[in-house]
């Protein structure tokens, strides 16, 4: 039987031990070097070349996605909009080392993720003008993905959320005997949340398969790093709560593949969580709702230009003789169309019916509701200039 006496582990010292921080040095796994080259020591991945080219070729693709969208949301036709410029290797290359039937469940900066598994440009579109083709039927602010099929849960708005229902699901694919683990990604100031705490613990203590991926791009919007914690990053707070827990140069696409391919094996040979810590750099600012010149300066991002993940894999991929400068122009340049058009023909959609607010909600809806959505639409027929996609749909 297990023993269940807590202190069974616990050594004893007859001093005053303080334990300082950084006591415990946590390495960072590093493959390639910036100019494309390995390390002397470093051990490259199993990676075949139809993988890293298509982990190459996502990156870019979601590069020039990102482009597009901002320039479409300061043009007014979008909303809102989060880039991942910088991060593209952490969503990516992850992604690439799991298995199609494992959990994805992300925050906001992973659409590198979501691409790599095969969604669209026009569910990107779709998605994000919240027309009737949305999945979402508009109830979602943009880049707020789901897809079932591909096995993404669906994008929450409050941070951590998805931290302690990764931990359930884990748990759930661990009862039901499936060789499946989840993956739930967040950034460093999300950890900040009361759910990450819960979340690992609940996952080390039920033994969950599932991966915990942090992107510590340095920022949590406007607070360094350094303003939000004292401690050695995230990766320490696992080894506190018994996780087992590698730190990754999340700008090295080889290094992210290699720690999460580790991990999944962990997750499901052991049924135990494991925290990867990525660090990385949010080139792009947080959101378009923020200007990153109020607090950072030009000189810091471009020490991490040239840590560019999407540059460094190119380099890589040229010295093993599987990159061809010619077609990677094309691609880029195919993208840039296939987005372009996709965002075009997303615009003549309409949105959603008034009425799928609570028909689609509602078998049969409630007297209260009904009030509130005739006076909705009734609104909107006395304004109907400040309304102009949905006042022709009201009746």
């Amino acid at each position: 039987m297990k023993d269940r006496n807590h202190l069974a582990r616990v050594s004893t010292t007859h001093q005053v031990h303080i334990i300082e921080n950084g006591l415990i040095d946590i390495p960072m796994l590093q493959i390639l070097q910036p100019d494309g080259s390995l390390h002397k020591e470093a051990k490259e991945p199993d990676l075949d070349k139809d993988t890293a080219t298509r982990i190459y070729d996502t990156m870019e693709y979601i590069r020039v996605l990102d482009e597009r969208m901002i320039g479409a949301q300061r043009q007014g036709r979008i909303s809102f909009y989060l880039a991942s410029t910088g991060e593209e290797a952490a969503a990516v290359a992850s992604a690439a080392a799991l298995s199609d039937n494992d959990m994805i469940m992300s925050q906001y900066r992973e659409q590198g993720a979501l691409a790599y598994r095969g969604y669209t440009t026009s569910q990107f579109m779709n998605q994000m003008f919240s027309n009737e083709a949305d999945p979402n039927k508009g109830r979602q602010m943009p880049i707020h993905y789901g897809d079932k099929p591909l096995n993404f849960m669906t994008i929450s708005s409050p941070l951590g959320t998805q931290i302690p229902q990764a931990s359930g699901y884990a748990y759930g694919q661990k009862m039901a005997g499936n060789e499946a683990v989840t993956i739930c990604y967040f950034g460093e100031g999300a950890a900040s949340e009361g759910d990450f705490h819960a979340g690992l613990n609940m996952a080390a203590v039920l033994n969950c398969p599932v991966i915990f991926f942090c992107r510590n791009n340095g920022y949590a919007i406007s607070t360094p790093a350094e303003e939000q914690f004292a401690g050695d990053g995230i990766a320490s707070r696992g080894i506190g709560y018994g996780v087992k827990t590698i730190r990754v140069d999340g700008n090295d696409p080889l290094a992210v593949y290699a720690a999460t391919q580790r991990a999944r094996e962990l997750a499901l040979e052991e049924s135990c969580p494991v925290l990867i810590e990525a660090m990385t750099y949010r080139l792009a600012a947080h959101s378009t709702s923020d200007d990153p010149t109020g607090y950072r300066s030009r000189e810091e991002e471009d020490k991490w230009r040239a840590k560019d993940p999407i540059q460094r894999m190119a380099k890589w991929l040229e010295k093993k003789g599987w990159y061809d400068e010619a077609a990677n122009k094309k691609l880029i340049e195919k993208s840039r169309q296939d987005v372009l058009a996709a965002l075009k023909e997303a615009e003549k959609i309409d949105v959603c019916p008034i009425d799928d607010i609570v028909t689609d909600v509602y078998d049969e809806v409630p007297w209260h509701l009904k009030e509130q959505v005739d006076e909705l639409k009734a609104h909107i027929r006395k304004y109907p200039d400040a309304y102009p996609k949905t006042s022709g749909r009201v009746k």
